[in-house]
Order: C-alpha cells, then sequence, then structure tokens
C-alpha cells in the first residue's frame, strides 16, 4: 500500500491533527489559552500556520479537539440503540460506561482540573462550549427524529440541559478541590438520576390523556 492509498492519507491527516492538538493543548494548560497564539503553536507543532487551520476551523477547537468523536459516539448509541430502548435512556447508558471507563471525553477526574481551570480563565473558550453545545443538542435532535423520537427538539434539549447541570456542577467540585473519585461516583449517580427523570417527562408527554375535555358554555367565559 503505497502513501496515496485513501486509508493511509487518512491516518497520516488524523495523527497530523493529533499531533498538532496535543503541542496546543500543552502550551494551553502551562501558559493559558489567551496568552498562547496560533503562530506559536504551528512552530512548536513544526507545521506551517495554514496547516493548523486546514485542521481545525477555530483556535478553540485545538483543546475541543474531541469534539467530533462525542458527537459520533452520541449519534451512534441513539441511532443504534436496541429495540424497546428509548433514546434517553441509550445516552444514559453511553455517559455512564464513558464515566465508568475513564474516557477522555469523560472530564470529571482530577487530572482534569487545570483544563477547567483554563476553559474558565478563556470567555473564548467558554463561548465556544455552548456553541458546541448548541451543535450536540442540534445532532443529538436530528438523530432522534431520524429514529422516530417523539418530540425530538424538545426532548434532546432537555436531555443536554439535564446533563449539562449535572456535568457543571461536577466542575465547580473538581475546581473546589473535592475528593476526585467522591465527585466522579456522585457525576455518575446523577447522570443515571437526571436523565431518568428526562425519560419520564418523554413517557408522560406522549402517553394518551385521561381526562375527558369538558364543554365550556359561553356564558361561562364572561
Amino acid at each position: 500500500m503505497d502513501e496515496a492509498t485513501p486509508g493511509r492519507r487518512e491516518r497520516k491527516k488524523a495523527e497530523l491533527r493529533t499531533r498538532i492538538s496535543d503541542v496546543a493543548t500543552a502550551l494551553f494548560l502551562d501558559r493559558g489559552f489567551d496568552a498562547v497564539s496560533v503562530t506559536e503553536v504551528a512552530e512548536a507543532a513544526d507545521v506551517a500556520r495554514p496547516t493548523v487551520f486546514a485542521h481545525f476551523a477555530r483556535k478553540e477547537d485545538l483543546l475541543f479537539d474531541r469534539y467530533p468523536e462525542a458527537e459520533a459516539l452520541v449519534v451512534a448509541a441513539i441511532t443504534d440503540r436496541p429495540a424497546g430502548t428509548s433514546a434517553v435512556a441509550a445516552l444514559s447508558e453511553l455517559l455512564v460506561r464513558l464515566a465508568d471507563e475513564r474516557h477522555p471525553l469523560s472530564t470529571i477526574r482530577g487530572r482534569f482540573r487545570r483544563f477547567w481551570v483554563v476553559v474558565g480563565e478563556s470567555r473564548a473558550l467558554q463561548a465556544r462550549a455552548r456553541e458546541l453545545t448548541e451543535q450536540l443538542e442540534q445532532a443529538i435532535a436530528a438523530a432522534m427524529r431520524q429514529t422516530e423520537v417523539p418530540e425530538p427538539e424538545l426532548t434532546a434539549a432537555l436531555a443536554v440541559a439535564a446533563y449539562r447541570t449535572v456535568h457543571l456542577q461536577s466542575v465547580r467540585r473538581i475546581l473546589a478541590g473535592d475528593d476526585p473519585d467522591l465527585v466522579a461516583g456522585d457525576h455518575r449517580d446523577r447522570i443515571i438520576t437526571a436523565l431518568a427523570t428526562v425519560d419520564r417527562l418523554g413517557e408522560q408527554a406522549i402517553s394518551p390523556s385521561t381526562e375527558r375535555s369538558v364543554p365550556i358554555a359561553s356564558d361561562q367565559l364572561t
């Protein structure tokens, strides 16, 4: 297989993307996001500045480089879920599994404290995080719509809001210096509880009403 083969080309492209992100992340964690320029990242990674932007549309994405992986995992959890499993339950199972595996996408561990300090110091990173959350919500809604989940936009919004609430509280505890193992355990339990609540709300919303409508006479309106 020569270097022009699509498979090798894509693999080398992915390896370069990872290397650039790793170099950038190390610089950001050391000096802070706003103190490091894209030019410095390019020089440290031994690539041209345009090469950085060929792999990352925005500087912020150098730190949030695993977002595409996160979106792919979430969408697959919904679209490929077993028969009889709700979309929200499938999301919960994925998030719990990532937490149990200590997957890098589950960033509630003591080693991520510096990562969250850097994010908290940068308005640009916080704004980008909000944009990516909205993008993820749209992807979830589309996957739910594809698999005929009732009220997909509302269900996606509730699921994302529930997880975001749990996640932010866990991040605040990590930053406050709480025991990381206790935080991780509580985080896991709260994911299950929060998304189960969303799931129940969804079931109630689509259940046929048991109440019969009562006609209102016109004189009752005055």
